[in-house]
C-alpha cells in the first residue's frame, strides 16, 4: 500500500542506511536522484543488486526537490507516499505505525513522525506552526526568548521545546524529511508546488493540505533519526539563497491578501537582510 519516494543530491553511503533502514517496511522504494556527483547511486545499485523493490530514476540535472518529489510520487504504484529524506533512518514499525494513525483518522490528510538528531534530542521542525510573517518577525528578531513572559505575543512557530505529547497531535505543519500522505487527500490537495527548489515546499503543502480540510498529525511514537544537511554541506550557500527566495515566495503566496503590503515587505526585507548577514559572514570566513 506504501510507496517510499527519496530524493537524492549526493547524500553519500548513508543513501543505502537510509533505503535499508525502510525497504522492508513498505512494498516499493522510489530514487529519484537529482543528477548526484558522488558515488551514492553506485553504492546503492551494488548494495541492492537484483532487488525489484528498488527503483532508480535519474534527472539529467537538479531539478530541485519538490520537482522530483513529483516525478516520484507519479511513478508510484502504490496509492500512500511516504516522503523520506536521504539522511533519515526509520527504526523497524515506525511506516506501519505512521499508517495506523494516518488510516484510523478519517480527517488526516498527512502525518508525519518525531525526528531526532543524532544524539537523541528532538530536532527543530518535525512539528510547528505556520510561520505567519508576525512569527517569523519574532523568530528573526530573536524575541521568541521572551516567550515566557509574553507567550500569545511572542510565539515561536517550532515547537520542539515544548513537552512531547504522548499521543498523535495535530498540528499546523510538519517536516519535508518524513511526510506519510493519504490518496483521498491528494486528490484534492494536488501535488508539490515545483516553483520552489529547495526549502519551504513543505511548508507550503501543509498549508494547501490544511486550507482543504485536512488535518496534520504529528506522531511522537514513531522515531527517525536526520542527520540534517548531509545533502547540503558542500554548498551552504546556495542552500540559504534558496530558503530565502522559498520563504519570500511562501510569504508572497500565501499572505498578499491577510497583510498589509508595508508589513509584507518588512518580513521579506526582513529575509533577505537575514539572508546578507549570512553571506558576508561566509565571505569573511572564507577570507
Amino acid at each position: 500500500m506504501i510507496s517510499t519516494i527519496i530524493v537524492n543530491y549526493n547524500a553519500g553511503p548513508g543513501l543505502v542506511s537510509c533505503i535499508q533502514s525502510v525497504i522492508d517496511q513498505v512494498r516499493e522504494v522510489i530514487l529519484v536522484d537529482n543528477a548526484s556527483r558522488d558515488n551514492s547511486i553506485e553504492l546503492v545499485e551494488t548494495h541492492f543488486a537484483g532487488d525489484v523493490r528498488l527503483r532508480i530514476i535519474r534527472n539529467d540535472t537538479n531539478l530541485g526537490f519538490a520537482a522530483a518529489c513529483n516525478t516520484g510520487a507519479t511513478a508510484a504504484q502504490q496509492p500512500y507516499w511516504f516522503f523520506l529524506n536521504p539522511d533519515c533512518i526509520c527504526a523497524d514499525g515506525n511506516v506501519a505505525e505512521l499508517y495506523r494513525v494516518l488510516t484510523g483518522n478519517p480527517k488526516a490528510g498527512m502525518v508525519g513522525g518525531l525526528l531526532l538528531n543524532p544524539d537523541g534530542t528532538e530536532q527543530a521542525g518535525g512539528r510547528r506552526l505556520t510561520p505567519t510573517p508576525g512569527r517569523t518577525l519574532v523568530r528573526a528578531f530573536g524575541l521568541q526568548r521572551f516567550a515566557k513572559r509574553w507567550p500569545d505575543l511572542l510565539v515561536d512557530f517550532n515547537l520542539h521545546q515544548q513537552p512531547l505529547p504522548t499521543k498523535p497531535v495535530a498540528v499546523e505543519a510538519i517536516s519535508g524529511a518524513c511526510m506519510l500522505v493519504k490518496p483521498e487527500a491528494i486528490a484534492t490537495v494536488g501535488l508539490w508546488d515545483d516553483h520552489y527548489f529547495l526549502h519551504c515546499e513543505d511548508l507550503d503543502w501543509c498549508m494547501r493540505f490544511v486550507r482543504a480540510g485536512w488535518d496534520i498529525l504529528f506522531v511522537p511514537s514513531a522515531h527517525f533519526t536526520h542527520d540534517q544537511g548531509t545533502c547540503s554541506k558542500a554548498r551552504p550557500l546556495f542552500v540559504e539563497w534558496h530558503k530565502h527566495k522559498g520563504m519570500t515566495r511562501f510569504y508572497r503566496k500565501f499572505f498578499r491578501e491577510s497583510y498589509s503590503l508595508p508589513s509584507l515587505w518588512l518580513v521579506i526585507a526582513a529575509i533577505w537582510a537575514r539572508f546578507g548577514l549570512i553571506a558576508l559572514r561566509s565571505f569573511v570566513r572564507r577570507s
